[in-house]
């Protein structure tokens, strides 16, 4: 059998003296900062809240610590919010985005062109691969004069089976983002497609970049304007006889 010890008797507790009934606990506690990525702003009397979509968006495995991401399960709540809130009359998407998931960007442009209330996306610097479907998913699409946009067929990182599935796979997802964007653009699917595969403008790469003008001309994008021209947008898409929100 072990050697039994005796262990000292631990210190009393200190005594917490009791707060008086006519005084309330506090909570110290400083409150979160609300996100940065979003904000609401106002125009002609209107609440319109601002939602970004910078970097490459998350899907469902997470990326580098290094990269800037959107992250998708965080944008799909606040859309759904935006569209049950009495408080906010529309909302502006701006997009800056090298792309990323594929579902992930496809679900958040589901819900955008799904919306009633007002919305405008703002393509600034870029908004390439998954990024070209959120642009047009709003009801109203503006690219800055200095932004661009790529397109290019679906890609997918890591090893790749080389089978005739895995390239039935590549098509039925490509055509899944070829029926969005035609359905919510000027541009057709058959153009859309040609601009996928066109060889000689990427470097190790299939597709094609368009500026500004040239996303307009091309009919993937309503208009070249910048942020008073979105705003202007919004506030034209509210009905003549909706009271104005207080400020």
């Amino acid at each position: 059998m072990g050697k039994a010890e005796f262990l000292p008797n631990p210190s009393p507790a200190p005594e917490v003296p009791e707060m008086p009934d006519n005084m309330e606990s506090v909570d110290e506690t400083p409150a979160a900062p609300p996100p940065l990525s979003c904000v609401t702003v106002q125009k002609d009397g209107y609440a319109f809240h601002c939602l970004t979509v910078i970097g490459q968006i998350e899907g469902h495995y997470l990326l580098s610590p290094q990269n800037k991401t959107t992250k998708y399960e965080q944008i799909i709540p606040q859309l759904v919010a935006l569209e049950q809130s009495h408080e906010i009359d529309g909302l502006l998407l701006i997009l800056n985005t090298v792309g990323g998931d594929v579902e992930a960007g496809l679900a958040i442009a589901e819900l955008v062109a799904g919306m009633k209330k007002p919305t405008v996306s703002l393509v600034l610097g870029g908004g390439h691969s998954i990024g070209v479907p959120l642009a047009v998913a709003a009801k109203k699409s503006f690219i800055a004069p200095s932004a661009t946009m790529t397109v290019h067929p679906v890609r997918m990182n890591g090893m790749v089976l080389g089978v005739s599935q895995t390239l039935m796979y590549f098509e039925r997802m490509q055509e899944r983002i070829v029926r969005f964007v035609s359905e919510h653009s000027h541009m057709s699917a058959d153009r859309f497609r040609e601009l996928m595969l066109t060889t000689g403008q990427l470097v190790m790469d299939v597709g094609t970049a368009l500026g500004g003008e040239e996303a307009v001309s091309e009919g993937l994008i309503d208009a070249v304007g910048n942020l008073s021209d979105a705003l202007d947008a919004l506030v034209a898409q509210i009905p003549k006889d909706t009271k104005k929100a207080e400020v």
